[in-house]
């Protein structure tokens, strides 16, 4: 038996995507952008399929589970299972006006908003008790309110650079987005131990990508000082070094957290610091 996944064939979430695959140690030829293909060395065939059809092709088993935008997930309100929220493809749903233009919440009544999301846009006038007309439309979204369609959009943004463009602010994000890995919900017991083993493989991608290995000399007088710094995973490994009085200290320290601890190490007496990015990280 093997677990069927479902993957944008072209578009944001492609390389990224595939990259992850590749990370957890599965192997996928797709030469010829075929629609399907089947991995070599994992008990799994991936199906490439536009970003939009995806939580349909999962909730119809069709595809036992999927890689998708949360914005398309929620959007399409299919009966799928978010799995794993996967760290890339990050962007944000947001309203969109005018530069010129001074928004509120209620500057939106009796509007007229222009977007490709209507069902995620209409949860937020539901929420807010917003009267606004809402107009779908699909590509190009940005230039409604310069051919006079709308008076504002709801759109996916990333950079922003493209409202500047069209003359446009990002007023208020509506939903911030990234990958998610979602499943079907009458998954059998033999495909949901593999999604499992994938999820393992997948944990620990990410936790390498989160974190980094740093190796370090301290004098031994400063040895409780330094590793007082340094939690790592459960505690830092240190080791004798050939020169008296001085040791190596091994540790693990989350990304987030790592130009600051670098500095407070220095401070406290550290010496050759060494930073070695992490493949996989079992915890």
């Amino acid at each position: 038996m093997k677990l069927k996944i479902a993957v944008q064939k072209s578009g944001r979430l492609y390389d990224d995507s595939m990259r992850l695959l590749k990370e957890c140690g599965i192997a996928i030829a797709n030469g010829g952008n075929k629609l399907k293909a089947e991995a070599a060395n994992f008990p799994m065939e991936v199906y490439f399929l536009r970003d939009d059809d995806i939580p349909q092709y999962v909730e119809d088993g069709v595809a036992d589970i999927g890689i998708a935008g949360e914005n398309v997930v929620y959007e399409k309100k299919k009966q799928v299972e978010v799995r794993e929220k996967l760290g890339f493809g990050k962007c944000r749903l947001s309203l969109a006006v005018d530069k010129k233009e001074t928004f509120s919440k209620e500057w939106l009544n009796g509007k007229r908003v222009a977007t490709s999301y209507p069902v995620l846009l209409q949860q937020y006038l539901d929420r807010n008790k917003i009267n606004a007309e809402i107009h779908e439309i699909s590509g190009s979204v940005e230039i409604a309110p310069g051919i006079g369609l709308a008076d504002a959009i709801c759109d996916l943004v990333s950079s922003g650079s493209t409202l500047l463009t069209n003359g446009l602010k990002e007023a208020e994000t509506i939903l911030s987005s990234q990958a998610v890995l979602i499943s079907s919900t009458g998954l059998n017991t033999e495909k949901e131990n593999l999604v499992q083993k994938l999820l393992f493989r997948i944990r620990a991608v990410q936790k390498a990508r989160n974190n980094k290995y740093i190796l370090l000399n301290a004098p031994d007088e400063k040895l409780q000082d330094i590793i007082k710094l340094l939690p790592g995973m459960k505690s830092p490994t240190v080791l004798p070094l050939a020169t008296k009085g001085w040791s190596s200290v091994h540790s693990v320290v989350q990304e987030d957290d790592f130009w600051s601890i670098i500095e407070q190490l220095k401070e406290a007496g550290a010496q050759g610091i060494l930073v070695v990015p992490i493949e996989k990280m079992i915890v």
